[in-house]
């Protein structure tokens, strides 16, 4: 029996599938239609669809791995579950009070205007007792107080609570009475512990932080559930799905870049809030590093939404400083930034006349003009259909695309706006490709990177279409356009490694330093990280720990984040920290203390993650061609690029091989994206199948990048 591992990213279009046959170290791909109003469907559909191209069965699944939008989803649209907050008594404006700072934009508070709280001061509950700073108790735990609080919240048939007490990430017992309390007086309640979400100190970070894995506890959970059921049903022939835990590993990305299995995340849902855009993030880490580029910036463009990242030294950049719409998380989570700017944006009129593209997305249900499936405004996607940019179908002919109905909408459009039609069409392409390149913008220039250092790789079905451009705005020195692009993130659950992340604050001047406190705290931090390993079935061999610390000068704020090595915590490894920290300051902000002993340094926050390691695919290499790309050619169809329409030769990608060369006008077709090489550029193919598309006019070129 063949044993199969399953990749599945839920897309607000597409659902994307990727099969790995582990005897033979094949990959299958394939697309399906995503189902919005049970998403749940839309992911058997494409086991189903996948494993049919394979011609197995379900009972050949070894594991599946899966990532979903679904706590990303409600905390962008705002659907927060009706919730308690339960904190130390003194405390009850903590979220009210927040920090001083104001949005962008608003320069003088008296014009702002303060969004409702995640939970409302009239549902933020008080209870006695205290502990210092070191974890020490002050006053006792107010028994009385608690269960009055639990009866309050149960009388009212508040059943989501979150639990965040004064210094309770150096001691969690308060909580953990609190928690008993609740279990005792409100057993239906689903309630998020601070010290168990994030045991780290700054009050309201912690405390928001803790209410978002409240508030979307119960929607994961659900959804989890649901799917492991259908999934136990399918692969096991278990007709009533009535199973609790699925028997095939079903594991689930998280932010970090690593994934949980399906019983462990429901208990820690937080963690899933960038699920999908992390795994494209590290296809694109995978697949660029395999090609010789360390440094390289990753363009992932759905139907909604484009999610851009940077990638140093072949690993994704990590923040702990993130935030899911309005609400900050402490968590770590790969560096993401994401712009409403998808094939499904929609093109509108502001009030003052001017041409607008997205955030706004007409998603898969009812989807572009071209979708016929009722929609009503034009999209991005319907702009490429009318250019001739992409073909009157998608999936390999599976979806037929209406392009009379997309010209109407153009049209349409370009009346209201007093232009011809392509230039309308034009217009939306431009703004989708500046919204874009000001993502891009935001996550290296505000970073101190300079973009045209890097590469970039582009992916999803609607990145591809928009490189060109990209290429022109921001000086990139290339752009690398992986094989079968629309299912890299699908691609990336397969190559990611079991991991989770734990966090102690433990704030000591380096000066005094107990090299044994620090080696205590780091050891029960690995004791727990190998106690999620081995819950997960790793054995003891396998577990990989990896230390991290965050360091400041004396007075400052913030931290900064650096390695700490394995073995012995002696005074070579506390000097080799500190060392990494000045290095690492004076690359951030262009300046260090390293020589200047009147600014101490100070250790805040100790980190361990532990790591799972799992078996990766491996790319397949391309053999050389003869530099003939001929037989790729599939035909001509009329493109508009800059002026009037041109006859463009069409490639099929399938046929091209390794040094094969393309040059612009022309069109690159695959069975879940298009690659337009615009007059001027071309796309070369490299071993592992990639398309290298760069600017003919370019003084640099891609080895720059390298």
């Amino acid at each position: 029996m063949r044993r199969i591992r399953i990749g599945i990213d839920t897309g607000g279009t597409f659902t994307d599938v990727v099969a790995f046959d582990e005897s033979t170290g094949s990959l299958t791909t394939t697309k399906t239609p995503s189902t919005p109003s049970d998403p749940g469907e839309g992911f058997l559909n494409g086991v189903d669809k996948v494993l049919g191209l394979l011609g197995a069965g379900g009972e050949e699944v070894a594991a599946v791995s899966h990532g979903t939008t679904v706590a990303t989803n409600a905390l962008l649209e705002d659907r927060i579950e009706h919730m308690g907050l339960i904190t130390t008594t003194g405390y009850r404006f903590i979220l009210e009070i927040a920090r001083q700072s104001v949005p962008d934009g608003y320069g003088n508070s008296y014009f702002w205007v303060k969004p409702d709280r995640i939970v409302p001061v009239d549902r933020v509950k008080e209870v006695g007792g205290r502990l210092d700073v070191r974890g020490e108790e002050v006053a006792p735990f107010d028994e009385e107080d608690a269960v009055a609080v639990a009866r309050w919240f149960r009388g009212r048939g508040i059943e989501t609570i979150g639990v965040c007490f004064l210094h309770a990430y150096a001691n969690d017992v308060h909580e953990r009475r609190m928690l008993e309390v609740l279990q005792r007086e409100h057993p239906d309640a689903v309630v998020s512990l601070s010290s168990e979400v994030l045991r780290e100190y700054r009050e309201y970070e912690r405390t928001v932080t803790t209410l978002v894995d409240a508030s979307v506890k119960p929607r994961v959970g659900r959804y989890i559930r649901g799917i492991a059921q259908r999934l136990d049903a399918y692969t096991t022939g278990n007709g009533d799905g009535g199973a609790t835990e699925v028997s095939v590993p079903f594991y689930i990305m998280k932010s970090n870049g690593g994934v949980i299995s399906s019983n462990e995340v429901v208990h820690q849902p937080i963690t899933t809030v960038l699920s999908g855009p992390a795994a494209g993030a590290l296809g694109a880490a995978l697949v660029a590093g395999e090609a010789g580029y360390d440094r390289i910036l990753t363009c992932d463009g759905g139907g909604t939404s484009t999610d851009v990242s940077v990638v140093l030294g072949g690993e994704p950049t990590l923040t702990t400083e993130g935030s899911i719409g309005r609400f900050p998380s402490k968590i770590p989570m790969i560096d993401i930034v994401t712009v409403g700017a998808g094939g499904g944006s929609i093109a509108w009129i502001s009030p003052e006349g001017n041409l607008k593209v997205g955030p706004r997305s007409a998603g898969a249900d009812p989807g572009p003009l071209c979708y016929a499936k009722g929609g009503t405004e034009p999209t991005v996607t319907d702009a490429h259909v009318f250019l001739g940019r992409i073909p009157p179908h998608l999936l390999g002919g599976e979806i037929p695309l209406d392009r009379d109905a997309a010209r109407a909408g153009i049209e349409r459009l370009a009346g209201e706006l007093g232009l011809s039609s392509e230039d309308a069409a034009r217009g939306i392409l431009e703004i989708s490709a500046w919204n874009q390149a000001n993502a891009i913008r935001q996550i290296t220039v505000k970073r101190g990177l300079d973009v045209r250092e890097f590469a970039m790789a582009a992916f999803g079905g609607s990145g591809p279409l928009l490189v060109c451009r990209l290429i022109d705005i921001l000086g990139l020195q290339a752009v690398v356009v992986p094989l079968d692009p629309g299912n890299l993130s699908a691609f990336g659950l397969l190559t990611v490694d079991v991991k989770n992340d734990y966090v102690q604050t433990h704030v000591v001047p380096d000066a005094s330093l107990d090299l044994d406190q620090i080696a205590a705290v780091y050891g029960a931090l690995e004791e727990r990280a190998a106690d999620a390993l081995d819950r997960e079935g790793f054995d003891p061999a396998d577990h990989r720990f990896v230390r991290t610390a965050d360091l400041r000068y004396d007075g400052q704020a913030f931290e900064v984040r650096v390695p700490a090595s394995a073995g012995p915590v002696d005074a070579d490894f506390q000097r080799a920290v500190v060392a990494a920290f000045h290095d690492e300051h004076e690359r951030l902000y262009g300046y260090c203390y390293r020589d200047e002993p009147r600014h101490g340094v100070e250790w805040v926050n100790l980190r361990v993650s532990g790591v799972g390691p799992i078996q990766r695919p491996s790319l397949r290499r391309l053999e050389p061609g003869d530099g003939d790309t001929s037989g790729a050619r599939t035909g001509t169809r009329p493109v508009v690029f800059g002026g009037d329409a041109v006859d463009t030769p069409i490639y099929a990608r399938e046929r091209l091989r390794a040094g094969d060369l393309v040059e612009g006008p022309a069109i690159v077709e695959e069975f879940g994206s298009t690659v337009p090489i615009h007059p001027g550029f071309s796309a070369r193919v490299d071993e592992l199948a990639n398309l290298v598309v760069t600017s003919v006019h370019a003084d640099t070129t891609a080895e720059g990048a390298r």
